[in-house]
């Protein structure tokens, strides 16, 4: 493995175990944002959700970034690194100058040099995303691509797992209401 890899395949395994341990999507996302910027040495990570009422997206988790940066201001779906204009992976190597940032002054401000940008798509519907944030510009090698890819299905089912067991959850609350002596 190069000394330039961030992550691997244990590193990923760390990670994944951590996805499907966690019993909601608050902890699933605080931890998993946390496990990749410390196993990956990087500057920064998010996980986001799509608010479909506004078209934005809202921070689930995040890790390494100051206040200021996370409240930057509201993230639009179509203005946000592109991502609804498709389901793969937006690699910014190098932020200085480039046009595909909504709020570049913030991330120099605080010393992004480089965004990886993941959606978190379920059935081809973009549902979140994930972003890795670096110091420094980042030439991300297709493994790292890979496993990072991987990480965002495991995402995406976790975030459906999560709400399934919501609505199943108040289902059962509800039939506990209407009908004590059923169970």
């Amino acid at each position: 493995m190069s000394n330039d890899t961030k992550i691997d395949l244990e590193r990923y395994k760390l990670i994944v175990e951590t996805v499907f341990d966690a019993n909601n999507p608050s902890i699933m996302g605080s931890q998993t944002t946390h496990l990749l910027v410390s196993t990956m040495g990087v500057k920064g990570a998010s996980i986001f959700v799509v608010n479909p009422g506004t078209d934005s997206l809202e921070v689930l988790a995040t890790e390494g970034l100051s206040i200021g940066y996370v409240n930057k201001g509201p993230i639009l779906v179509d203005k946000s690194i592109k991502l609804a204009s498709n389901l793969k992976p937006v690699i910014i190597t190098d932020t200085n100058g480039s046009d595909r940032l909504q709020y570049p002054e913030k991330a120099e401000k605080e010393g992004i040099r480089s965004i990886v940008s993941l959606p978190i798509n379920l059935r081809g519907k973009i549902i979140g995303a994930l972003r890795i944030y670096h110091s420094e510009p980042w030439e991300i090698s297709a493994r790292e691509l890979s496993y990072l890819r991987l990480l965002t299905l495991n995402l995406g089912m976790a975030l459906r797992y999560f709400r399934l067991s919501a609505v199943v959850s108040c289902t059962k609350d509800l039939l506990d209401e209407i009908h004590p002596i059923w169970l």
